[in-house]
């Protein structure tokens, strides 16, 4: 693996145990500390996601301008700072001062993505892309795992803000880490010196970006679709957990583990469904892993029959949950570099995050809608998987035909 891919992957398992110490649990303050309703949760989480969609298009656009090394640093750097703010506005109980914080912290992920995007693609070509990317996630969720294991033990003992203070410190050292060992890519330094990259003209020119992402039918559908399936595959992040503690009555320590599991998942079968998903079609394992996504959610579902056994089926729906996570990474993070011109690796994963980061906005609130409107189970999860039918229509339906083959190649 090249060198400055495992620097971003050791860099991944320390910043993800300081993010996941304490964010994953922000919804459950919302709910357990400060009193807010479901639909109120549902339409705060969408206000958290405003920002940091309304720029990640343009933080594509910066990595390709200002570099990928700078922008990279900046952001983290913001998010660790974010995170101590985080925590303080949660032991003086601020709901306007923590939303700021938790806004903040997105937003410097949405800077911090593109780049990490960008490195990548920059480094490696082909299917070793497609394994440096898996690198990373496996590094992600190593340090996800140990994040929200240690969260869900940690906050029933010392409380949300202390365990804020310690997320912010593991952050602060994240930085410091990949600042000394993570060196500038090549791109950085072609651009530095003013040297073209690929057929453009005027590679670093910002009307060129907007005409190549306008003309590109097959990318902008592709990023439609899924955005819809989004509405369904985004309630794993705030209604499930949501659902879990508030709902099943499963306490933080049992989210924590069910979560951990989540995080161990991954380390463990990300690498050997990448390697079972190279010389396939990406557009396949997108379809795979959303029906994946929607049979844990419908598993979640069965509880309601099955009352008993509440916590086998909330382990069984997170090993389902987690194998359909693992499969759509895979074309999730290398298809938009994969599709890209050379010289618009950046503005092509910002524009993917950007358009499909609005389906992940709006599923908290149609989650938390969904939830005040049924106490269901059945029809609670029925409705929220309606939104992939039409997704996995438009990948069949339109992408797979047009798609060029050695970009849909994993």
């Amino acid at each position: 693996m090249e060198r400055n891919i495992r620097w971003l992957g050791f860099g991944a398992v320390i910043r993800a145990t300081g993010v996941s110490l304490i964010l994953p649990f922000a919804v459950l303050y919302f709910r357990n500390v400060l009193g807010l309703g479901y639909a109120e949760i549902g339409v705060l989480s969408a206000v958290i996601g405003i920002l940091p969609l309304a720029v990640v298009l343009f933080a594509g656009v910066v990595v390709d301008r200002v570099g990928r090394h700078r922008v990279l640093l900046l952001s983290l750097v913001v998010e660790a700072g974010a995170i101590l703010i985080a925590a303080y506005t949660m032991e003086v109980r601020s709901l306007v001062g923590l939303l700021a914080a938790v806004i903040t912290v997105s937003t410097a992920g949405t800077f911090a993505g593109p780049a990490i995007s960008a490195y990548v693609a920059d480094f490696v070509q082909g299917s070793e892309r497609t394994q440096g990317f898996t690198y990373i996630r496996i590094g992600w969720n190593v340090g996800f795992t140990v994040g929200v294991l240690s969260g869900g033990v940690l906050i029933g003992f010392l409380g949300f803000a202390l365990v804020g203070l310690a997320a912010g410190t593991v952050l602060i050292v994240s930085t410091s880490f990949l600042a000394f060992g993570l060196e500038p890519s090549t791109y950085d330094r072609d651009r530095t010196a003013g040297v073209p990259r690929g057929d453009a003209t005027t590679p670093y020119d910002l009307r060129n970006t907007v005409r190549v992402l306008g003309r590109d039918r097959v990318f902008l559908v592709l990023c439609g679709a899924v955005a819809l399936a989004s509405l369904t595959t985004g309630q794993w992040g705030v209604t499930f957990p949501l659902y879990v503690n508030t709902v099943l009555h499963l306490p933080y320590a049992i989210l924590g583990l069910g979560l951990a599991l989540n995080g161990v998942l991954v380390v463990v079968a990300q690498a050997p469904t990448t390697r079972a998903a190279l010389g396939h079609r990406h557009t396949t394992a997108l379809y795979l892993g959303i029906l994946l996504y929607v049979a844990g959610f419908l598993l979640v579902a069965l509880v309601a029959l099955v009352p008993a056994l509440v916590l086998a089926v909330f382990f069984a729906a997170v090993f389902v949950l987690t194998m359909g996570e693992n499969v759509e990474s895979i074309p999730m993070t290398t298809l938009p570099s994969n599709l890209a011109p050379p010289t618009e690796v950046g503005a092509y994963n910002g524009a993917f995050f950007a358009i499909t980061g609005l389906g992940q906005v709006l599923a908290p609130t149609l989650g938390g809608v969904v939830l005040a409107s049924t106490g269901s189970p059945l029809l609670t999860w029925g409705l929220l998987c309606v939104p992939a039918i039409p997704a996995l229509l438009l990948l069949r339906l339109y992408v797979v035909p047009r798609i060029r083959a050695d970009a849909n190649r994993a």
